[in-house]
């Protein structure tokens, strides 16, 4: 290491979870660090996020596996039903994986816990600053997927609707020590639930339709229609559904990986550089892995270009990799007809003779180890 970052002014464009990662990490390394966040206040509303191994490994080298403790749920594994609620595949991470920790998390905990650590850690925070153009400096835009400064690398950058809306809603739930992501496939549509800690059932239901949604996940619904749309659905869907009062609906949009994530003295990170579809569960862990690979990197190298490309050349094949099978997984979970029955009949299958088949498809994921960038 040459400590580059000692001593360094670094602002930070946003105050969600990749932007208060990077301030940490970039903190740690003796960066001096203010965090610019346009919301006048860090939001307390949201719903629950999975945190994979390959970004756990992250927060715990940022030395908050003890909040995590307190606020997180680990995800033992993830079990597949059709929508009558019948086992298709369980996929058992503690035994595949046991020494790796997979969490849920409710996502206004986990801003809180990286609000203070970032605190802790010298960081200022200034809200209601909206950032158009790049500030002076050395500049981390984490200002998700509506960035101005990725137009300002990239141009304007139009985003298709996929035909797909999402409903989120939390629920009352009894107290959990473990978590399973429980997910419910139907034709054309699909839910995903899981509990939370402190008493919270969290619930993304996803379907297909031609009419056009608000991209961002804060446009209130009626939860009538949520249960309209997942009426014919078995097991314990209907008495989840039955519990919801309040819930927001987004569409889902596809969006590019950035082709430019840097400039001289700027880098994208999380969402500003590559949005994803919600199907794989890695838009916070994305993020996450970016802020501890942008860090290491400005740290490695006093040649902030160069640092800042290495970063983009590690990270931009990863990501895309990511964003590709969430894509995928966007099609596997909403089969129709012949299509399902037999990709259904596979997956028993492979449940009953090969349990481990499954999960180790996505090796290349979860047991990639951001510490190792930029060494």
């Amino acid at each position: 290491m040459t400590k580059a970052l000692q001593g360094r002014r670094v602002s930070v464009i946003g105050a969600g979870i990749g932007g208060l990662t990077a301030a940490i990490a970039l903190a740690r390394r003796g960066a001096q660090v203010t965090v610019l966040e346009q919301a006048p206040q860090l939001s307390e509303v949201g719903a629950g996020i999975q945190i994979s191994a390959n970004a756990v490994r992250v927060l715990d080298a940022l030395g908050l596996a003890p909040a995590l403790a307190d606020h997180a749920l680990r995800n033992t594994g993830v079990r597949l039903h059709d929508d009558a609620g019948r086992v298709v595949l369980r996929m058992d991470l503690l035994r595949h994986r046991p020494d790796a920790r997979f969490l849920v998390i409710h996502r206004p905990r986990l801003i809180e816990i990286l609000h203070r650590a970032a605190l802790d850690a010298g960081v200022t925070l200034r809200l209601g600053q909206r950032i158009e153009t790049p500030p002076e400096g050395l500049v981390i835009a984490a200002d998700g997927l509506r960035s101005p400064l990725r137009q300002h690398l990239n141009g304007q950058q139009v985003p298709f609707f996929t035909g797909q809306s999402a409903w989120r809603a939390t629920i009352p739930d009894a107290g959990a020590d473990q978590a399973v992501a429980q997910v419910f496939m139907g034709p054309g549509r699909h839910l995903v639930s899981y509990p939370l800690a402190h008493g919270i059932r969290n619930i993304v239901a996803v379907l297909e339709r031609h009419e056009w949604q608000d991209e961002g996940w804060s446009h209130a619904d009626d939860p009538a229609n949520l249960r309209a749309a997942f009426a014919g659905f078995g097991g314990p869907v209907p008495g989840w559904l039955s519990q919801v009062r309040d819930v927001s609906i987004w569409g889902l949009f596809r969006h590019p990986v950035a082709p430019r994530w840097h400039d001289e003295g700027m880098a994208l990170l999380g969402d500003a550089a590559h949005p994803t579809l919600p199907f794989l569960a890695q838009g916070a862990g994305m993020a996450i892995e970016d802020a501890w690979t942008v860090a290491a990197c400005l740290d490695a190298d006093p040649d902030t270009r160069a640092a800042l490309a290495r970063y983009q050349a590690i990270r931009q094949p990863r990501v895309t990799r990511i964003v590709q099978a969430a894509n995928d997984n966007a099609r596997n979970y909403h089969l129709q007809g012949v299509k399902r029955r037999a990709a259904h009949g596979v997956l028993r299958l492979a449940d009953r003779f090969a349990p481990r088949l499954m999960p180790g498809r996505f090796d290349w994921l979860y047991d990639y180890d951001p510490m190792t960038d930029c060494p």
